[in-house]
């Protein structure tokens, strides 16, 4: 089975590098020539755990390929998928490759699209008297850690009419099934509200955790055991209940811009996602409070930042509450120096007034009247805080994802604040 793959971007990019390490022939194909031919040359634009490695194995091997010709390649495709990173644009290029694809291959829609897109696209195709089955194929894969949930997904959502093309993917998906990941088959608007609804729902129980963080700094209760002890109730589960945390990534305020646009059109008010959202966008605010309580003024203070991107593992910094933190922190009046392990070119695009960027952790962590992790990368665990208690002007550190050992940090001499943590 030979499979296509629409786009040049961070899914497409994914998407054709984990097929291909199934065992099936990709090809990458996309208009930006640019773009493919970094990727042919094993260039890829953004960092992602694992994924450069999976990508030079199978180019080496020569199951993933990557061309310009659009519809060439798509004429010799049994599946298309269509995975760019923005739905602008996407009728078009789904009615383009369904002209020219083989018969009854059917076009499979990964890019992340407001309810009603598929449906859409269907109708298009048809109006041009073409039988390609179409299928929403939200893919539910997080920054950081793409490639473990390509491979170990939760489940296999299809919105399409066709049973022939749930067959057909079912078959390339076979490693996934085989391994027990249940396959739930919808309409188009099912398919496409579960991306946006999951999406929100993760918020709202981020949000959740992150409100309680702040009345248990104000009762003297502790929020990771709070967390911990929530999460054992199999009614809630642990995951995406830890204080601190924040929900950002490439795709996270398209899907809940949308989901809130569809319900403001169709009359429904969703009071709980806005009160998510409003929470999220304070955390920065907060945080920063609690920075200019601990140095008695932000003005002409230094404050080190460890970490930009939004997570672990990822150069993306979309959405990143640590980048919203520097902002804030710089228009408080304070410099900001600043380190990440992969994010800072991107960081650097998006933000330059009151940051500096620096070279390592202690670079960024000397002179400075508070450090601030802002990002749980594990290896902050592993500094030299005997070296960085040396380093720093005053040695306030100010822990927003309850990264470090608190009880270590107190015995070194440090003022140490968590979030949610007395």
């Amino acid at each position: 089975m030979q499979i296509g793959v629409y786009g040049s971007g961070y899914l497409a990019t994914v998407v054709s590098a984990c097929l291909a390490d199934l065992g099936t022939p990709v090809t990458c194909f996309d208009t930006d020539s640019e773009r493919v031919k970094e990727l042919a040359q094993g260039t890829v634009a953004f960092y992602e755990k694992n994924l450069s490695e999976i990508i030079r194995r199978n180019v080496r091997s020569s199951r993933l390929r990557y061309s310009t010709e659009v519809d060439s390649q798509a004429a010799r495709s049994q599946i298309v998928f269509v995975a760019q990173d923005s739905a602008r644009g996407l009728e078009q290029a789904a009615v383009r490759i369904a002209a020219v694809a083989p018969a009854e291959a059917p076009i499979v829609i990964c890019t992340p699209s407001p309810v009603g897109t598929v449906a859409q696209v269907e109708r298009l195709i048809r109006a041009r008297n073409l039988d390609h089955p179409v299928v929403s194929h939200p893919l539910f894969l997080t920054n950081g850690c793409a490639v473990e949930d390509f491979n170990w997904p939760d489940r296999v959502l299809l919105g399409t009419r066709s049973s022939q093309a749930v067959a057909t993917i079912k078959a390339l998906y076979r490693p996934l099934v085989m391994r027990g990941v249940p396959v739930i088959v919808t309409n188009f608007e099912t398919a496409e509200l579960v991306r946006e609804a999951g999406t929100a729902f993760v918020a709202t129980k981020i949000s959740f955790i992150n409100e309680l963080a702040a009345l248990c700094e104000r009762v003297n209760a502790d929020a990771k055991d709070l967390a911990l002890a929530l999460g054992l109730d199999k009614r809630i589960a642990p995951r995406c209940l830890t204080p601190g945390v924040e929900l950002g990534g490439a795709f996270v305020e398209a899907d809940m811009d949308s989901l809130a646009m569809l319900a403001s059109e169709n009359g429904v008010s969703l009071r709980i996602l806005a009160a998510a959202r409003d929470v999220q966008r304070g955390h920065a605010e907060r945080v920063v409070e609690k920075i200019a309580t601990a140095v008695h003024n932000l003005s002409d203070k230094r404050v080190g930042l460890l970490g930009l991107s939004f997570k672990p593992h990822t150069s993306s910094v979309a959405g990143s509450a640590s980048m919203a933190l520097a902002r804030e922190l710089a228009s408080n009046g304070a410099t900001v120096h600043a380190y990440d392990p992969v994010a800072m070119p991107e960081a650097e695009r998006e933000l330059r007034d009151g940051v500096r960027y620096c070279e390592s952790a202690y670079a960024a962590a000397e002179g400075t009247d508070a450090l601030v992790v802002g990002t749980g990368w594990p290896e902050f665990r592993a500094l030299d805080f005997a070296r960085l208690r040396r380093l720093v002007k005053r040695p306030i550190i100010v822990d927003t994802k309850n990264l470090l050992d608190c009880d270590r940090l107190r015995g070194l001499g440090f003022q140490y604040m968590g979030v949610g943590r007395a």
